[in-house]
């Protein structure tokens, strides 16, 4: 692999994840990549393993679904190689992150995994955050796997409502 391309490709990650306040999921940062034809998908993910390994981005796992979050290493190091990066590269992921921002933040901030607990149910974990903070979390005990894993793909489409529901019964 080119070295001079793969230092961009990790300046380019760097810098989108810099230019939010919210993690970026794998499939997200890809999006774009593989969108505008910068790189394949394999070298992508050799790109962000190895941010990975050397400290520059924090992995966060929920479930199916793997997100980055820039650390102080990243920032510090985006913050002194911006200007590797093209205006050109730079303007379409500004342009990509503004157009796609909303939707963007709401697929991290809203998580659901599960996992069996000691008395063998199955605890469904459910969370919306906006930033850092959890606007609320909520933990579930069903007895089967099967609505462990449903209760998960339907936490996204359904949070919004639960979360409405619970704010107007507890005001």
């Amino acid at each position: 692999m080119n070295t001079e391309a793969t230092t961009l490709y990790k300046l380019m990650v760097l810098y989108m994840l810099s230019k939010v306040n919210f993690p970026l999921s794998n499939s997200q940062i890809a999006d774009f990549m593989l969108d505008k034809q910068y790189t394949t998908y394999f070298t992508l993910q050799e790109v962000l393993s190895s941010l990975a390994d050397d400290g520059f981005v924090n992995v966060l796992t929920y479930r199916s679904s793997t997100q980055y979050r820039l650390t102080s290493s990243g920032k510090d190091t985006i913050s002194f190689f911006s200007n590797k990066i093209s205006n050109a590269i730079r303007e379409e992921i500004d342009v990509y992150l503004i157009e796609n921002k909303y939707e963007l933040r709401c697929e991290t901030g809203t998580l659901s995994d599960y996992y069996r607990s000691t008395n063998g149910d199955y605890i469904v974990h459910c969370i919306v955050k906006e930033g850092k903070t959890n606007l609320i979390e909520l933990n579930i005990a069903v007895p089967l796997e099967e609505q462990a894993d449903a209760m998960c793909s339907k936490w996204r489409e359904g949070s919004q409502e639960i979360y409405d529901f619970i704010m107007r019964k507890l005001m």
